[in-house]
């Protein structure tokens, strides 16, 4: 049963292939062609791959080596974030003619509450139509979209249709929507995890909402309770134009793998002064201090420190890191190095209102 919740009306819009297709657009013989936005080296790593690429397994994160060996003739061109973030300005200013609460959240997508909005509309549905034809025409560049009664429906439908398509789960379709899912499409459930929930033998949605909220808590930790509820289509989190900052962080991908820590605390000056210029232009604080480290081998590790009391300083960042660096002996060579701050001054303690159950009344349509 969906519960007792406020009627909103959200959309998510995410653009297709957003750095790629700008590079399309850009320069039109890249049309049709395999795509990669990246580096195509021994350090490369893609950040964004055309459609036409995504059909030989080049995806976003993976190494350009192993990119050009799944796609010989993927195309390579170097990412252009001024760029992005001029065609993101423009799309967001769509965005802002039909309501003010939109919460972006990154520069290719972001959601909208027009639950009330600007063009007296009551169908989202066609709010979302009429916005990705104006992207198209305006922008020149395809756009995908989800509508539904709360964030992480919306965020998962997104995806039903993509690339250039739309997917509206109403409000009576939200359950039977969930349950059909693979577990691997929802919001919040990643690669491991979702392993994790083949070998207890949950698959689908229906499969997830058949466990107890204990068994969840036991095997998934602090996550259960999120999965017990959002299968269940309760998640209560509103768009919020503003997002407040959760943590701050900068890294660096070396041309040479580094197995001196003389070499690494070079590095990790630079990072730390690039992380307090940040912070200093924020003008936020944190007090914890996390060290990211990435092996040659790819494997990850985080080291984390808090403090007593909120910093921002390069010399305190940077004493910190060393001494989470010196925390352990490593026995690998490193290929990249991270610092991110944590447990910022901006978050706020917020009250967790859990719903056992729903019921939900239209005012009006989709």
């Amino acid at each position: 049963m969906l519960n007792n919740l406020p009627i909103r009306k959200i959309i998510h819009v995410d653009m297709d292939a957003f750095y790629a297709s700008v590079e399309q657009m850009d320069n039109p013989e890249l049309k049709g062609k395999p795509l990669a936005v990246g580096g195509s080296g021994t350090r490369g790593v893609v950040s964004a791959a055309s459609y036409e690429a995504r059909k030989f397994g080049v995806r976003s994160a993976i190494s350009g080596v192993i990119a050009r060996r799944l796609c010989p003739e993927l195309l390579f061109v170097r990412p252009r974030f001024e760029r992005y973030k001029e065609i993101s300005k423009q799309i967001r200013t769509i965005f802002f003619d039909y309501t003010e609460l939109v919460e972006p959240l990154s520069l290719d997508e972001a959601y909208l509450d027009v639950t009330e909005n600007k063009k007296g509309n009551p169908s989202a549905s066609l709010i979302a139509e009429e916005i990705r034809a104006r992207i198209f025409k305006e922008v020149g560049l395809t756009a995908s979209a989800g509508i539904s009664i709360n964030k992480f429906i919306a965020k998962v439908a997104s995806d039903y249709n993509k690339p250039n398509g739309q997917k509206t789960v109403n409000p009576e379709e939200v359950l039977g929507f969930l349950e059909q899912l693979d577990v691997r499409k929802f919001h919040g459930i990643g690669k491991v995890t979702a392993e994790k929930m083949y070998q207890k033998g949950i698959f689908t949605g229906l499969d997830l909402k058949s466990k107890s909220l204990e068994f969840l808590e036991q095997y998934f930790g602090k996550s259960g309770k999120y999965y017990y509820y959002i299968v269940r289509g309760i998640h209560n989190s509103e768009v919020k134009p503003n997002r407040i900052r959760k943590s701050l962080a900068a890294e660096r991908t070396f041309n040479e793998n580094l197995s001196s820590e003389i070499f690494m605390l070079e590095k990790l000056e630079h990072i730390a002064e690039e992380v307090s210029r940040r912070l200093n232009k924020s003008k936020v604080a944190g007090k914890t201090i996390t060290l990211k480290i990435k092996y040659s081998d790819f494997t990850l590790q985080t080291r984390s420190k808090t403090l007593p009391y909120f910093i921002a300083d390069k010399a305190v960042i940077l004493e910190t890191a060393k001494d989470l660096l010196y925390q352990e002996k490593m026995n690998n060579s490193v290929r990249l190095l991270g610092i991110s701050l944590s447990n910022l001054n901006t978050e706020k303690k917020t009250k967790i209102v859990e719903n056992k159950s729903v019921s939900v009344q239209l005012k009006f349509g989709f």
